[in-house]
């Protein structure tokens, strides 16, 4: 049968395939304690995943001495750290890629992650060789800037309008409406379903299994 829609499926990291969304949540959380701040809300947490991680700190505890951001990164990053051994895939995300990469599609990442956190966690869950390009932000711009998604789609000789970007947040999906490329919204990630539906996702996924299955039989 012929390619329905797409020829490259680029998937967010944290929240997206790996469920990492509460380690962060609480890694910020203990970040801003170090320092002697008030810890923002879960929500307020959230929200930043996906952003480059000086910017999330910057958005998520706005109101401090500039000084005391590169302490509080450095202080997230010992909390994430302590835990990040710990965290695992999505259950039925391995196979889904599995499934995809079987079937020719082109699979990329692209996250908020550092390229180091990045190979990290690849490294970590066996998944290095599965895509075929990946894009973090300490190489290009931060989400929802949509150079990730056009340096990919460059990359790998794609074209962004056969394209689509799978993803938690807000920032996922306002990047691939700002490169032109098709969006879908994960809800079990960081942010609420609401926020993502008002970015006009072509399908929104309850669970891995929903998008395991939409993909299957609509990319």
């Amino acid at each position: 049968m012929p390619r329905k829609k797409f020829d490259l499926i680029v998937f967010d990291w944290d929240g997206t395939l790996m469920d990492s969304t509460a380690t962060i949540v609480k890694s910020i959380q203990s970040a801003a304690k170090d320092i002697g701040v008030a810890p923002p809300t879960d929500q307020a947490a959230a929200h930043v995943i996906g952003l480059r991680l000086a910017e999330a700190m910057q958005t998520v505890i706005p109101d401090i001495d500039p000084d005391l951001y590169p302490k509080m990164i450095e202080r997230y990053r010992y909390h994430y750290l302590t835990k990040d051994h710990e965290l695992v895939l999505f259950p039925e995300v391995r196979e889904m890629l599995e499934e995809l990469s079987q079937e020719g599609y082109f699979l990329a990442v692209a996250t908020g992650k550092s390229r180091v956190g990045l190979n990290r966690a690849l490294n970590a869950v066996g998944l290095l060789s599965m895509f075929d390009a990946t894009r973090c932000a300490d190489e290009t711009f931060s989400k929802p800037h949509p150079a990730m998604l056009q340096e990919l789609t460059r990359e790998l000789g794609q074209d962004l309008r056969r394209t689509v970007m799978v993803g938690d947040t807000t920032h996922d999906l306002l990047m691939a409406n700002n490169a032109g490329a098709s969006g879908i919204a994960v809800e079990y990630g960081a942010h609420p379903v609401h926020q993502l539906e008002a970015c006009k996702p072509i399908f929104s996924a309850k669970t891995v299994g929903e998008l395991r299955q939409w993909l299957a039989e609509n990319a």
